[in-house]
């Protein structure tokens, strides 16, 4: 059974075809030392599809989507597009590897599109992202890690909901506390006289 995998990058979608590596009977670790080696690893992995996202915002909603387990219609589009049609009332004859559970449930569910998620495929998604910059041509790594982190800024900022006032909230409250303790120890030393 053919084996595709699904990554998400911060530049786009790939999809990549596994057909050089046998999963039987193979440790987690005999794959790990397999895959660090581009020249094997290409050999075994081929993309299959890339589709980039269109700004920064697309990224961002895509990331929000996939965090929260979501397939968007760009995704199910993208799928669709590059991978084998399954007959009617027939058994897909591969399955994609995803890297979170959650989307390749959704995924199953919504399309009949069978996913897994274990330990051999995060072996191969990490070779993924280690190697994507060899695979797709007109990606540059500095330009990878640039829409790398430009959209880790952007998904934490947006899950941070980061309030500009949130400095000055703490200062009001440190000169609120003082002004009570000042009003408090006036009032105890009046009593006290």
């Amino acid at each position: 059974m053919a084996l595709y995998l699904l990554f998400e990058s911060a530049s786009g979608y790939a999809l990549f075809h596994a057909h050089g590596i046998d999963e039987i009977g193979q440790s987690v670790d005999a794959v790990r030392s397999t895959v660090l080696d581009l020249k094997r690893f290409s050999k075994a992995v081929k993309l299959a599809g890339f589709t980039p996202f269109l700004s920064a915002v697309d990224a961002l909603n895509q990331c929000n989507a996939i965090s929260e387990g979501i397939m968007t219609d760009e995704l199910r589009n993208f799928l669709e597009l590059n991978l084998p049609k399954v007959k009617e009332g027939k058994k897909a004859k591969f399955r994609v590897g995803v890297m979170e559970p959650k989307v390749g449930s959704h995924i199953t569910e919504a399309t009949g599109i069978p996913c897994e998620s274990n330990d051999y495929v995060q072996e191969l998604l990490r070779a993924v992202r280690l190697h994507l910059d060899q695979f797709i041509d007109q990606l540059k790594p500095s330009d990878l890690e640039k829409a790398q982190l430009g959209l880790g800024h952007s998904y934490s900022r947006a899950k941070v909901k980061f309030n500009v006032n949130r400095v000055d909230n703490m200062v009001i409250q440190a000169i609120f506390l003082l002004d009570t303790l000042d009003k408090d120890v006036n009032s105890f030393s009046m009593r006290v006289r």
